[in-house]
């Protein structure tokens, strides 16, 4: 069974709630108020972590990179993807901010760095763990990087061979931080459902000894109510305060009252998960006697008769002789008259003490 780690002192792994966190990334448009505004209304739906992304447009892209398809369809086709991350950019002072911002009411925030200048800010303004986007999944160096700081690192995967995520988890090991979660991710915006592919999670936490999750591209709560059920610990899913505003992520992001339904089935299905044990429900066993039967003379069997099958039926209630005797009664002889549709009783056979246990 996978360890367990903390993130600001939420326990994350196996005998715990799910860590939910709401992707904030850059819906926030540039805009530190309505970064702010996400904040609050990630809390307020059930959120108990909200992530956004730090990165200097620079040090991300050069003037040559091409948008994501998805992006343009997103975006202005026209503009570069360099200047759509400018527009998209936050100040350092504002994630400090935020910081102080999420702890007064009481969610853990972290961001995802994209260079190394982003982690040593991050770490300085005292982030709790470093959520790292699936492009950092094959850059072992920065995954290395990352890892030294000695936090939890939350990976994403998507993209992804097995060969490439073992990389990546020996490259965050080799620092001496086994506090790692692998993201099952499907890199696209939105993603389809038969791309999901969630027993890859359950792969990765088999082949590398890892705490799993899963970060969500698709468009429904099915994929991570079904993470859950396969062992994820932590789920992540994007999240806006209006899926129509301009932006490239508004659109394949939830809203907060859909956002709120998710956070509150994904904690219905903890709840039906159980703890694996195959026992009785305390009202199963209140209805158990009504419900199961015993066993009743299928007609009338007179003293000294050797029984058969055709004697005997089962009936409700289980307040007579248990089914499980039904085989042990064939043959033996009656001691007294039963009348047709009487529970059978141990009393009316000759049973040693042996066979009754």
């Amino acid at each position: 069974m996978p360890h367990q780690l903390a993130i600001g002192g939420v326990p994350v792994g196996p005998g715990h709630p799910v860590l939910i966190i709401a992707e904030a990334g850059v819906n926030h448009n540039g805009d530190p108020e309505l970064a702010r505004r996400l904040l609050h209304a990630a809390k307020d739906a059930g959120a108990q972590c909200v992530k956004f992304q730090t990165f200097k447009a620079e040090r991300v892209a050069s003037s040559a990179a091409p948008k994501a398809a998805y992006q343009l369809e997103s975006t202005d086709p026209g503009e570069t993807q360099i200047d759509m991350l400018r527009r998209l950019e936050l100040p350092n002072d504002v994630y400090r901010e935020l910081m102080a911002e999420a702890a007064r009411l009481g969610v853990l925030m972290f961001s995802t760095p994209y260079n190394v200048e982003d982690v040593d800010f991050l770490d300085d303004a005292g982030v709790p763990a470093f959520k790292l986007a699936s492009l950092h999944v094959a850059e072992p160096y920065f995954l290395k990087y990352v890892a030294a700081k000695g936090k939890p690192v939350l990976l994403s995967t998507g993209m992804a061979t097995l060969e490439e995520v073992r990389v990546a988890v020996e490259a965050v090991r080799s620092t001496g931080n086994d506090q790692l979660v692998l993201l099952q991710c499907t890199t696209n915006y939105p993603s389809r459902i038969e791309d999901t592919n969630l027993r890859a999670m359950v792969t990765m936490r088999d082949a590398f000894g890892a705490l799993v999750g899963y970060s969500d591209h698709t468009m429904t709560d099915t994929a991570c109510i079904g993470a859950v059920a396969l062992g994820a610990c932590v789920i992540e899913k994007h999240f806006t305060l209006d899926t129509r505003m301009a932006g490239p992520d508004h659109a394949s992001s939830v809203d907060p009252a859909t956002f709120r339904v998710l956070a509150r089935r994904i904690a219905e299905a903890e709840r039906m998960l159980g703890d694996g044990r195959k026992i009785p429900s305390e009202v199963e066993k209140r209805n158990a006697p009504g419900m199961r039967r015993s066993v009743y003379a299928a007609t009338r069997i007179p003293k000294g008769a050797r029984i058969t099958p055709d004697m005997l039926t089962f009936k409700r209630p289980a307040t007579g002789l248990a089914p499980v005797f039904f085989e042990r009664l064939i043959g033996r002889v009656a001691l007294c008259d039963i009348p047709e549709n009487a529970p059978v009783t141990v009393d009316q056979f000759a049973f040693d003490d042996a066979e009754l246990r």
